[in-house]
């Protein structure tokens, strides 16, 4: 009898450290969300940013982009541009512009998350949307 509960006591706690030490390490990567690799100084177009209805631009203004949560040292702007707004199946381009992410010194390999937010400006006032990337930063 004693050996059995032993047998099963030495089974459930094999059972726990099989799991346990079979757990992956993914710190900080997020699934499902595009990896940007950059070197110091490097720029890299991230995509076209656009708000359309009926293939038509709504935008007053080039769309603006700001980092809400990142490493120090990456800056990221918008470049005015004619941009083709392929998801709607739009065959003209219309004003909008490209996302653009630069990297500035970097001392240190770093790996991590960068959630940005986009504010497009139309005629129904300020409209945003949050993109998150996981950003592998090399020296």
């Amino acid at each position: 009898m004693w050996i059995a509960a032993r047998a099963v006591c030495a089974i459930v706690h094999l059972g726990i450290a099989g799991i346990v030490g079979s757990a992956g390490a993914h710190a900080q990567t997020i699934l499902n969300s595009p990896t940007i690799a950059l070197r110091s100084g490097e720029s890299a177009e991230l995509g076209p940013v656009y708000w359309v209805v009926n293939c038509r631009s709504i935008l007053k203004s080039t769309p603006a982009a700001e980092i809400l949560d990142g490493p120090p040292g990456v800056s990221l702007a918008v470049k005015a541009a004619m941009v083709t707004p392929r998801t709607q199946r739009c065959a003209k381009q219309v004003p909008g512009g490209t996302l653009v992410i630069t990297a500035g010194n970097i001392e240190d390999a770093s790996y991590t998350t960068l959630t940005i937010r986009i504010t497009y400006r139309g005629p129904d006032g300020a409209r945003t949307s949050s993109l998150i990337y996981n950003l592998s930063l090399l020296p």
